[in-house]
């Protein structure tokens, strides 16, 4: 088991995380945390970069991405958010860092199959029921994983991603972010169509292209939320099918 951090960190970051801080997730979080609050190349998600600077982020660590073990951790650590999440900010969410293999180098295909790997290691160790007014068919478009009787949004970052910037990271990584930030936001309304294309502009800014074409509205007929978790480095690449099962 790795150590943990005593003292005080950048951004005040042992006050953000849930489930201890351990030393080797120092460096990943405040790479993150200036990557997010960088000035120079603004992180297209606007959400996410105010709720950087506002702290209201929570970190959870995770120390072996290859090891089911160390998965054991991350039910508690997404119910402990759970229960706070809506006292902190609708502009919240929980990233949990994976620690990396010391050998073992990843493709991004290989990535794809470890994120739905961690979502349904998720699924099977939930202590309560599906939602009732979430589907449990993944080809409707108001299906949304869900965990502890709450839908989640569900976004993975991963070290393999090269052209698509904005879904890289130094480590594997899956951030939470639960439907209720996403209440006041409505496509329909100015405040949620402003922000989708501010995002979008910034996307392509930051990616060098277009957005993906998978990047959707929840609820759309056309739209499949789980297509947007996980965003391969092309456009053209397109998974044939959702490999989440329900149980």
């Amino acid at each position: 088991m790795s150590s943990t951090t005593t003292q005080p960190v950048e951004g005040d970051l042992a006050s953000q995380v849930i489930g201890g801080l351990p030393a080797w997730g120092v460096p990943y979080a405040t790479d993150l945390l200036k990557t997010l609050t960088s000035t120079n190349a603004p992180f297209p998600c606007t959400f996410a970069v105010s709720a950087a600077k506002k702290s209201g982020l929570r970190f959870g660590f995770i120390d072996d991405e290859h090891d089911q073990r160390s998965w054991q951790a991350l039910p508690g650590i997404i119910r402990s958010y759970l229960e706070t999440y809506q006292s902190i900010s609708r502009e919240t969410s929980l990233i949990v860092l994976f620690r990396p293999g010391r050998e073992e180098v990843c493709k991004v295909g290989d990535y794809y199959q470890k994120f739905w790997d961690v979502l349904q290691f998720l699924h099977e160790h939930d202590p309560e029921a599906w939602p009732p007014e979430i589907p449990r068919d993944t080809d409707d478009s108001h299906w949304e994983f869900s965990f502890s009787g709450t839908p989640i949004f569900v976004v993975c970052n991963t070290p393999a991603h090269a052209a698509r910037k904005s879904r890289s990271n130094s480590c594997f990584m899956i951030t939470f972010q639960p439907r209720w930030v996403f209440e006041e936001l409505d496509p329909d309304t100015p405040r949620g169509w402003s922000a989708r294309r501010v995002i979008r502009n910034r996307l392509r800014a930051f990616d060098g292209g277009e957005p993906s074409p998978e990047l959707g509205n929840y609820g759309d007929p056309e739209n499949r939320e789980w297509r947007q978790y996980f965003l391969f480095d092309e456009n053209e690449a397109k998974p044939p099918a959702c490999p989440f099962r329900h149980t």
